[in-house]
């Protein structure tokens, strides 16, 4: 039955049993917990430089550290995180994580050494991790098969402008208050404790919108192992097994733009150009701030694509895309540099494709009952490529260059692509994909 005009979000489909209050505050989860996610990684340097006082040639090996630690604990809680949610419903999931990240976020800048600023960092990773999964999960839970496409691409674009206020407007806060008269280490704490005060309103206002409704009825009955078991088993199907690969890579992509690109640049401000570590701060954000712009305007052209071709096939140009844009940070020798803002367009363009298209089509291959684990496994597979790129890259970073996290990057694009080619023709939907396919005609 077509759903009618009443049961609409901004030309999405919503599925049986869904408002469009949830569907609203789907949107709200991406931008709110975009923000956060990117803020974070993204102020690190600050944190490590001008309140803990860690030296620059150490900073690359540090953020390192604090990306493959976050990694191990998402690593352990992820498919968890997706089978809890298959039986007891999404939105405790995300309330969980919201709260998560706001202790992380409130504590971060009150840490006395690298030690506590990495306990720090898992207990924020915990909360990323249910959010990650809940985001990708609820996307497709509340659409009907032939909106899941744009359903990824509005929120990749409220996720774009979520992550726009983390870098151009967050990573601000501690230089107001230091032109304002605060010491770096009071402006820190400040700026961080009030972020998270946010943070922790926003999971309060997530438990009364979104839906209570679970998708299965007989998840609950299901033990949390085969729920886990079950997620980790698509994985025999073509489809499924893309969608992970390339999450390994989108995943990566989103830490490199967050956490290495804004190191690259206050590495170079600071230390090229003498500049305070707050107003080094501000630049990086504005590099960055160029890369979620594009991201944002990008982000429904993909998700219009993921409904009009074949799911596995939008997904190569993506990861093509993605993987040309992060080697181009080969060409770059000064990051506040003309050519810098040129890298960010394309660093932007590519991490959008590359997030946007991964979820649509394991959503066309999962059963709805096991939808949970298998978003729980996909971002477990993000989470395996950002400890891959955040441990590897940061070393090479200080070692080689601090283009190498985007090379990396670049790299298992290209090899998500030559696999996708291999089996693009073996991928067969589970279920609504003519339907889809017609209605897009």
């Amino acid at each position: 039955m077509a759903a009618s005009s009443s049961r609409r979000v901004l030309g999405l489909q919503l599925a049986d049993g869904i408002g469009r209050g949830n569907m609203w505050a789907c949107l709200s989860m991406a931008f709110v917990a975009t923000m956060v996610i990117s803020f974070l990684p993204a102020a690190q340097p600050y944190i490590l430089g001008g309140v803990l006082g860690v030296a620059k040639a150490d900073q690359g090996k540090a953020v390192g550290l604090l990306g493959v630690a976050a990694e191990i604990a998402m690593i352990a809680s992820l498919v968890w995180y997706g089978a809890l949610a298959d039986r007891f419903g999404r939105r405790p999931v995300v309330v969980a994580g919201f709260a998560l990240c706001a202790l992380g976020t409130a504590l971060f800048p009150f840490a006395g050494n690298t030690t506590v600023l990495v306990a720090l960092r898992v207990v924020f990773a915990l909360g990323v991790a249910a959010l990650s999964g809940m985001l990708s999960t609820v996307a497709v839970d509340y659409v009907r098969d032939g909106s899941r496409g744009k359903s990824y691409g509005l929120v990749g674009l409220f996720s774009g402008l979520g992550a726009m206020v983390a870098v151009l407007a967050l990573v601000r806060l501690p230089k107001i208050f230091e032109d304002r008269g605060m010491a770096p280490v009071d402006a820190a704490r400040v700026s961080f404790l009030i972020i998270a005060a946010v943070v922790l309103a926003v999971a309060a206002l997530m438990w009364s919108t979104l839906s209570a409704v679970k998708v299965s009825p007989t998840a609950e009955r299901v033990p949390l192992t085969r729920l886990v078991k079950e997620g980790v088993a698509l994985a025999r199907d073509p489809g499924v097994a893309l969608s992970y690969a390339a999450a390994f890579v989108a995943r990566a992509d989103l830490a490199v733009v967050a956490g290495f690109m804004s190191l690259w640049v206050i590495d170079y401000a600071t230390g090229e150009r003498g500049m305070p570590a707050a107003e080094a701060l501000a630049r990086g954000g504005a590099v960055v701030g160029i890369a979620q712009t594009v991201a944002v305007v990008a982000a429904p052209l993909f998700g219009w694509l993921g409904d009009r071709m074949r799911r596995q096939d939008v997904l190569i140009l993506a990861q093509a895309v993605a993987a040309v844009s992060y080697l181009s940070t080969l060409l770059i020798s000064d990051p506040l540099g003309s050519g810098m803002m040129m890298v960010a367009v394309l660093v932007g363009l590519g991490e959008i494709a590359a997030i946007t298209t991964a979820g649509p089509l394991l959503a066309q291959q999962a059963p709805a009952a096991v939808r949970g684990s298998a978003y729980g496994v996909q971002t477990l597979c993000g989470a395996v490529g950002i400890l891959v790129v955040s441990g590897l890259g940061g070393f090479l970073y200080d070692a080689w260059r601090p283009a190498a996290p985007f090379v990396i990057s670049g790299v298992s694009g290209l090899l998500v692509v030559a696999f996708g080619l291999a089996v693009r023709r073996r991928v067969t939907p589970l279920s609504g994909e003519h339907e889809r396919v017609a209605a897009a005609a």
